[in-house]
């Protein structure tokens, strides 16, 4: 087992992630790895949904013993703890309503199957869909007919109670899973891959309606959170992890079009954050997504620090530990990948590693495989 000087890390670990990751200031490799809320169960041998709804009550007693836990073995509490108080009369009233997702715009559901939520298309042929693109193209043409699709009817009187009692308005739009992700999944996988071959032309004009969608959503919440065309924040993010069912013809006939055009839009400054999540074997996609200058990325487990980095030098690489390895807590199994991630990041003096999960950090992985990275990065990733 190595050995770890929890508070030398932390001190250390205070200008790992200046400059993005790149500081020359910087003595060792950032982590990234801060835990999630799904985590306790596994922990703490709690029964209960990782992704599911934990009531807040319950919620706040879990992060709590967690968090003492943590501080223990890792030096830090790391969850939230949000205690739960006592509603104010008529606090149902002053919250932020919901809206409807991008999903359903094209005419998608979304579902919780008592673990998690999917969302569900209801397209099956091209008949299905070029009628929904005509409908969304129409709607999007009309942004009054959109905001009224989007938001509901008693909008604009609860944004107004919250605002006047708590001086909080709606956040920007600044995030989708993904144009491949959410294609596939309102119109199904095969039939998006096969419309490439059978009818190129529908399956840009697809691409090209989502984004449209999407700068409609950016138009729309610029306005709503009290913003304007000319002064609002920048920046965008997609999780896409099917892009990685597509050749690279593909996604530039496709992802790559939505990409352009939204990050033109909520992005266009270098320094604006761009972001790419494809927590899949996204290799032979790298070199079109250097296109974009990315600020951050999050591949998959099979995609090497090496190989990002050939094409994207100054993108800040989220990674690249595999999820399940991190999650079996098998202590030399996680020190050997964040060796050879620490390894890939101090050659040539190239930085820009945020150690972390080359995917999500399950529940199953415990705080003792975190304090292994920790020790792993104190004794390989020193720069």
């Amino acid at each position: 087992m190595l050995n770890l000087d929890v508070e030398k890390f932390w001190k250390d670990e205070e200008t790992a992630h200046a400059e993005n990751c790149f500081s020359k200031n910087a003595v060792q490799v950032a982590l990234g790895i801060r835990m999630s809320d799904e985590c306790v169960f596994a922990e703490l041998g709690e029964e209960g949904q990782p992704w599911g709804y934990t009531p807040p009550d319950r919620r706040y007693e879990l992060n709590c013993r967690y968090n003492e836990k943590a501080v223990k073995i890792v030096g830090r509490p790391l969850l939230a703890e949000r205690k739960p108080t006592e509603a104010p009369k008529g606090a149902s009233k002053m919250q932020i309503p919901g809206y409807k997702q991008i999903g359903e715009i094209f005419g998608g559901r979304y579902e919780f199957d008592g673990n998690t939520t999917w969302l569900k298309g209801t397209m099956n042929d091209e008949d299905d869909l070029k009628k929904k693109l005509d409908e969304v193209d129409a709607l999007v043409a009309d942004r009054e007919a959109f905001r009224r699709f989007v938001l509901p009817a008693d909008w604009d009187e609860k944004c107004r109670a919250v605002y006047e009692t708590y001086g909080r308005r709606p956040g920007q739009f600044t995030h989708i899973r993904g144009p491949v992700t959410l294609a596939t999944s309102v119109y199904g996988t095969e039939n998006l891959l096969f419309l490439y071959y059978d009818d190129e032309p529908l399956f840009t004009r697809f691409a090209d309606t989502i984004a449209s969608v999407v700068e409609a959503y950016i138009d729309l919440f610029i306005t709503e959170s009290g913003h304007t065309q000319e002064n609002f924040r920048h920046g965008f993010s997609f999780a896409d992890d099917d892009s990685n069912l597509m050749t690279p013809d593909m996604y530039k006939a496709f992802g790559y079009r939505v990409l352009d055009r939204v990050f033109k839009k909520a992005a266009p400054n270098p320094e604006d954050e761009r972001y790419q999540h494809s927590d899949s074997a996204m290799g032979h996609l790298i070199p079109l997504l250097a296109d974009f200058n990315l600020t951050g990325c999050n591949f998959g487990p099979t995609v090497t620090v090496q190989e990002i980095r050939k094409y994207m030098p100054k993108t800040r690489i989220d990674g690249q530990l595999a999820p399940f390895t991190f999650m079996r807590n098998n202590e030399a199994d996680i020190i050997a990948e964040v060796r050879r991630d620490c390894e890939a990041a101090k050659e040539n003096d190239l930085r820009g590693l945020n150690l972390t999960t080359a995917g999500s950090i399950n529940n199953g992985s415990l705080l003792t495989s975190m304090r292994v990275v920790m020790a792993a990065i104190q004794e390989y990733g020193r720069y």
